[in-house]
């Protein structure tokens, strides 16, 4: 006897509610936990940059070339030590987009918890040695510190696709997109405690900052290790496919490659006739292969790009331009994260309403537009740049998380791939590998931007990746649109 879908539904969620909610905190917090270390790079620049720069000795023309350099001191200048600075920035969102594309592909070939634990521990232990032990032992040399980064940003990678994965593993289609949305918000979470943790340690001197993120990575991930669920069957519960199974468009997609699901026409064909096979793991091509993968990691490119800017500039930012203590700066910048999380999470809620994700993006990439410009003319008032800095993280931030997490699970869990549970951790890993990619090329280019330009111009190349962004996914919003609009005619007519 079939059962209203409603009701298969509830009973599914109250018989598991109490492991949902354990694999929803640990996955939010592991992946918090690596975003707090790298946000506290972004919370300190401004004290690594004096530390590497000899101006507090320089005051004084009666000392020697040779008395006013020290060992300590890389740079002639600030401006040196700020591009050197933007560099870090590139080589690590290179080495962990190069990462993710690898990542991806060993997180669905082994043991999503050990991959997420490995990489959370060694992590820890390369951010102590970057921004701790080396100043305890006076050491500094740039070879150094690109070849610690560039190793960070390898281990970091194995973060998002694991944790994307296990939540797709748990979490099925309904609801998926304000589930997927709160969820998202342990990376803005991780901004925030990572400028927190910064910011309250900061006057001790910057090494403590990397200290304190990097003993808390580790030990969660000591903890993720003995205690998360990677899937339902580990603890012999039924995967989120045998409770879809009830609904007849159970494998019928948010992201779709045609107007009409009959008319597609995919690439390649896991599935033949009636018969599934069962496939462990899908090719690297063949997640390429799958309809919008493409067409969402270009855009998530550009978009990555003014996220991850904000995030790794916006204290830099706020100090160099306003003259705001770093402290203060690093305090204020958490205004941006949190307009992230509600937007992540109200944009999802909508396009779970809608059942279309483009449309939603479309209207809060081009309101996104608006708001940088505004932000770009803020005053020197901190309640009116926070407002400002609030309202362009909800237009930006919110459709970067829906991106990241709901989407590339809606790409990962489609038709196509019906039967093969190991392709999650692959298609994150290519979005958010090649949003990566355009997140470093940006890195280096806000510096350049900035150094040779001014920041105004800076807010002019976001508003162009923005644009470049609603261009990517244009044919999506236009055909998710008219299936909309179709929609609602229908609905009209049989009323």
């Amino acid at each position: 006897m079939a059962w209203p879908n409603i009701f298969q539904r509830g009973a599914l969620l109250s018989r598991f509610s109490h492991h949902h909610m354990v694999v929803f905190l640990l996955t939010f917090f592991s992946y918090s936990l690596l975003h707090a270390s790298r946000k506290t790079f972004s919370n300190v620049k401004v004290s690594i940059s004096k530390q590497w720069t000899p101006s507090a000795f320089n005051k004084s023309t009666e000392l020697l070339p040779v008395e006013i350099w020290s060992s300590n001191h890389l740079f002639p200048s600030a401006e040196e030590a700020t591009l050197f600075l933007g560099t870090l920035d590139t080589i690590f969102l290179f080495s962990y987009a190069v990462g993710l594309f690898i990542s991806g592909i060993v997180g669905d070939r082994l043991n999503l918890r050990w991959v997420l634990s490995f990489g959370m521990c060694s992590s820890a232990l390369v951010v102590f040695v970057f921004g701790t032990l080396t100043e305890w032992l006076h050491f500094y040399n740039k070879g150094l510190y690109c070849s610690l980064w560039i190793l960070n940003g390898l281990l970091q990678s194995t973060g998002w696709p694991c944790v994307v994965a296990v939540m797709g593993n748990w979490f099925g289609k309904a609801g998926r997109g304000v589930v997927f949305g709160l969820w998202s918000a342990c990376a803005s979470v991780g901004n925030i405690l990572g400028a927190c943790l910064a910011s309250s340690v900061l006057q001790y001197g910057y090494e403590y900052a990397f200290l304190v993120t990097a003993a808390v990575q580790f030990a969660g991930g000591i903890v993720i290790f003995f205690g998360l669920l990677v899937s339902p069957e580990e603890i012999g519960i039924p995967g989120i496919e045998t409770e879809e199974n009830f609904e007849e468009d159970s494998h019928r997609p948010l992201i779709n490659g045609a107007e009409n699901e009959d008319e597609a026409e995919p690439n390649y064909s896991i599935q033949e006739g009636n018969t599934v096979s069962q496939v462990k793991a899908i090719s690297f091509y063949q997640a390429c292969c799958l309809p919008g993968v493409i067409a969402y990691s270009l855009a998530y490119a550009c978009l990555k790009l003014v996220n991850y800017s904000f995030f790794f500039w916006l204290p830099f930012y706020l100090s160099n331009n306003f003259g705001w203590k770093e402290a203060e700066a690093d305090q204020l910048s958490i205004w941006y994260d949190v307009g992230g999380i509600i937007g992540g999470t109200l944009q999802g809620f909508i396009s779970d309403m809608l059942q279309k994700r483009a449309p939603v993006l479309a209207l809060s990439l081009l309101l996104a537009i608006g708001s940088l410009v505004g932000y770009s003319r803020s005053p020197n008032d901190k309640s009116i740049n926070a407002l400002l800095m609030a309202i362009t993280g909800f237009f930006i931030g919110g459709p970067s998380n829906m991106i990241s997490s709901a989407i590339s699970a809606d790409l990962g869990r489609q038709e196509l791939i019906q039967g093969s549970s190991e392709a999650l951790a692959t298609v994150t890993g290519i979005v958010d590998g090649t949003g990566s990619i355009g997140a470093a090329v940006g890195q280096y280019l806000v510096s350049l931007i900035q150094d040779n330009l001014g920041w105004m111009w800076v807010f002019y190349f976001f508003i162009l990746m923005t644009s470049c962004t609603v261009l990517f996914i244009s044919p999506l919003i236009v055909r998710e649109t008219c299936s909309l609009m179709q929609r609602r005619q229908t609905r009209i007519l049989s009323e």
